[in-house]
This record gives C-alpha cells, sequence and structure tokens, in this order.
C-alpha cells in the first residue's frame, strides 16, 4: 500500500493600515519585554541553581 504525502505552501501578503501598523508595533514591543522579563527571571534562577517552572514565571510576570 502506497503512501503519498501531499506537502502544500500558501503564501499570504498583508498590508496593514497605519493604525494597525502602530497597534502591532505596540503589541510586538510589549511581547519583546514580557518575554526579556521572564529570560532574565530565568537566567538569574539558573545562576543561583534554580529552576524556574512555566507557572512560577507566570505568577512573576
Amino acid at each position: 500500500m502506497a503512501v503519498s504525502c501531499v506537502k502544500r505552501a500558501f503564501k499570504y501578503r498583508f498590508c496593514p493600515t497605519d493604525a494597525q501598523a502602530a497597534e502591532l508595533s505596540r503589541t510586538f514591543g510589549c511581547v519583546r519585554k514580557v518575554y526579556n522579563l521572564a529570560l532574565a527571571a530565568r537566567t538569574e534562577a539558573w545562576t543561583r541553581q534554580e529552576r524556574i517552572n512555566y507557572n512560577q514565571t507566570s505568577a512573576l510576570l
């Protein structure tokens, strides 16, 4: 029994308005800030030879 695998790719074009672009930029900036805070907390804990799991990181933020 031969099994064929079909691979598909889709391309989408996204052209936000100026207001949408500003909102996306603000949102991505906030996401970057939260990620960097979580990374700093985990790095600091790692240097103290501790581990921080997802729930602890979430509570910290």
